[in-house]
């Protein structure tokens, strides 16, 4: 379902909680699918189940997941339940956009080559269009 880089920077809670966000928001997990326990989810990873139990926490406070009494953690809906308005999600995702842009032109890349990776990526998530 997901991967982890335990070399990487980024916390391994937030690799988990990005991968299952992902996940869910290229329609590969549904409402109701049900996620795997937190204990498995982290003997498959190699991590503690800690990390995965708060990366699970997270996601339930997103409203993206829900703790299910005899089914465990399943996913509760395909969109966040912002807790503020839309233009301040607006200004945070643009400030992640720019955060990503700022990454790939110290990275060397072109305008082109940028606008091609995002593309690319954004037609795992929009696939109808």
């Amino acid at each position: 379902m997901l991967t982890i880089d335990l070399d990487s920077d980024i916390p391994l809670t937030d690799q988990v909680r990005r991968g299952i966000r992902q996940a869910i928001a290229a329609g590969e997990l549904a409402p109701n699918d049900p996620l795997p326990t937190v204990r498995q989810l982290a003997v498959d990873l190699g991590i503690n189940l800690n990390t995965v139990a708060r990366a699970y926490r997270q996601l339930e406070a997103d409203g993206l997941v829900t703790a299910v009494r005899g089914r465990g953690t399943v996913v509760k809906s395909s969109q966040e339940s912002f807790r503020a308005s839309e233009e301040a999600v607006l200004r945070r995702l643009a400030d992640e956009i720019r955060n990503l842009l700022a990454s790939a032109r110290l990275a060397g890349l072109t305008r082109e080559q940028a606008h091609g990776l995002v593309s690319r990526e954004a037609a795992a998530f929009w696939t109808e269009e």
